[in-house]
């Protein structure tokens, strides 16, 4: 069902879009698939934070994890989509995938490989806001992942994520925390010292806090049902999900059931 004309409203006229993010990521969009490229990074974080959420997915709405589609039935939102790495594994998990990313090079780039891999995947050059202006049916899973620390707006573009929810539905956000630790490492050791990343791909006074991102899913009616760390280990050169915090975060909650 679409969403209210009262939670429409609270979003019209405004924008998440920040431009020079935007020309940021487009101009590296032909990287997005190159697992040595200038995305590397994530594609060696995506397995971990992949079967966060889909563990995650399959506890809240009482699925067996172990099936071979458990998010079969399923209506998802891949928020800021990129190339397409997360959006392409939750469609072979079964999900329908919405998959919306305001850069169009980036949604031309995770369509064609999407046509060549043979996944049925909605990807539509759009925000969160101007999807949900348009009375688009909420989706029982809405990922924010790597996405709010390159917004102009980060509590619009959370609530208005947030109102794209269906009742009894889930949300996951992960970002970067605004830490000390975090810039020593997510910033000045990703970008200078290590080179994971271009110079510039972040922006610290971007990062957000635990409790930045959780205020304007609470004022939404959202509980928080887990928070974790994703955390890397250097000499084994791998992620895990951790209790630390303090750099790389997953919040999920939950939207009350109707």
């Amino acid at each position: 069902m679409a969403q209210s004309q009262g939670h429409t409203a609270t979003h019209a006229g405004k924008s998440t879009i920040d431009r020079e993010e935007i020309e940021k990521f487009s101009a590296m969009a032909d990287e997005w698939w190159d697992p040595f490229g200038k995305f590397k990074p994530l594609h060696k974080l995506n397995p971990v934070r992949l079967g966060y959420i889909r563990d995650g997915a399959c506890a809240h709405f009482g699925r067996d994890r172990r099936a071979k589609k458990p998010l079969e039935g399923l209506r998802l939102l891949d928020v800021g989509c990129g190339g397409g790495l997360v959006a392409e594994p939750m469609r072979r998990l079964g999900a329908t995938v919405v998959a919306i990313d305001a850069s169009a090079r980036n949604v031309k780039t995770a369509m064609a490989h999407a046509a060549s891999s043979r996944l049925d995947i909605d990807y539509r050059e759009t925000t969160v806001e101007a999807l949900l202006a348009g009375g688009e049916p909420p989706f029982d899973i809405v990922l924010n992942l790597e996405a709010v620390e390159h917004v102009a707006d980060p509590d619009l573009f959370l609530a208005a994520s947030a109102d794209l929810a269906a009742p009894g539905g889930v949300m996951v956000v992960s970002t970067i925390n605004r830490t000390l630790k975090a810039l020593a490492l997510a910033k000045v050791g990703a970008e200078y010292v290590l080179r994971w990343l271009p110079r510039g791909t972040h922006d610290p006074r971007k990062f957000l806090k635990p409790e930045e991102v959780e205020a304007p899913l609470l004022r939404k009616g959202f509980t928080i049902t887990a928070q974790a760390g994703v955390s890397y280990n250097p000499l084994l050169d791998v992620w895990r999900v951790s209790d630390d915090l303090s750099v790389n975060y997953i919040v999920t909650a939950a939207r009350a059931a109707a």
